[in-house]
């Protein structure tokens, strides 16, 4: 595999910035954070536990600021859903942008209610121009709103549609290149729902704009023999630091990060798959400047 890479290094866009390795930042590891400060390049904070006037989230969040540049990333925009743009959400989330100055944000293609009903889940979308056109027309009232362009990740998935006319990666590149927005790749999902469904992930890969790519997740994931389930409560398995390889083989050096939202570990555990990713990462990188 790193044969490959170094073969082929993938070229980084010159408007795309790179923020090197990370991790998120979850409640479990403020105070090390705090008390240590690792060697963490960036962290990645969940949107929708800072949505609050005050309290421990926003004091953590305020001071580990200052050590780390920080990106936002949400779970409830639900912008493949039908009912109408939540603003009162909108309105808290540029508020919360405002405070943090985040590097980027983000949220997943799909949708996660109906009819008022928070679903607290990331649901799949069936694969037709009407959705593409449907998804692309909100993300449109989403940026202007917030005055920026976001970053939308490919969720994992465990059914799919009749109706659908397309693969997901198609519907995935469709969607971001007529809503002109970006791309957070989640290679973890990709495994995930290429064992589910049964597609070839690098397809996938091959069909992603490298220009729109500008940040990568990685995860664990439950294995219950026939399907995978992307739980990011175990350490990150051999098949996805393969897809990851492929990844920067194609898209170059790209800001990448680990999820971990359960079973946590002793922070020390997590660093040590950061270097793993960061060695993974940075060959693009090591590889140009040996070039003549």
């Amino acid at each position: 595999m790193h044969e490959r890479i170094m073969a082929q290094p993938g070229p980084r866009p010159a408007d795309r910035p790179f923020l090197g390795f990370g991790l998120g930042l979850r409640p479990s590891y403020y105070e090390t954070v705090l008390g240590e400060l690792p060697p963490v390049d960036w962290l990645e904070v969940i949107s929708e536990n800072y949505l609050v006037a005050g309290g421990r989230p926003l004091h953590y969040l305020d001071r580990i600021r200052e050590h780390y540049p920080m990106v936002m990333h949400g779970v409830s925009l639900s912008i493949g859903g039908t009912d109408r743009l939540d603003r009162d959400y909108l309105r808290q989330l540029k508020t919360l942008i405002a405070r943090v100055e985040p590097e980027w944000v983000s949220d997943h293609l799909c949708w996660t209610g109906q009819g008022g009903q928070q679903l607290h889940d990331l649901l799949p979308l069936p694969y037709t121009e009407e959705v593409v056109r449907h998804v692309a027309r909100r993300l449109g009232e989403v940026q202007d709103f917030l005055g920026r362009r976001i970053l939308l990740e490919n969720v994992s998935s465990y059914l799919t549609y009749r109706p659908s006319e397309m693969s997901e990666w198609a519907f995935y590149r469709a969607v971001v290149e007529e809503a002109d927005c970006l791309m957070l790749l989640d290679v973890n999902n990709i495994h995930v729902s290429a064992v589910n469904h049964g597609f070839d992930p690098l397809e996938y890969l091959d069909a992603i704009p490298a220009d729109r790519v500008w940040q990568i997740h990685l995860a664990g994931h439950s294995d219950y023999g026939d399907y995978l389930v992307d739980t990011h409560d175990q350490p990150i398995v051999p098949a996805v630091w393969e897809l990851y390889e492929e990844a920067v083989a194609r898209f170059g050096a790209v800001s990448a990060m680990i999820e971990r939202d359960d079973n946590f570990p002793p922070l020390s555990e997590l660093l040590g798959e950061l270097e793993q990713v960061r060695d993974i990462g940075a060959l693009p990188t090591r590889v140009r400047a040996c070039l003549p």
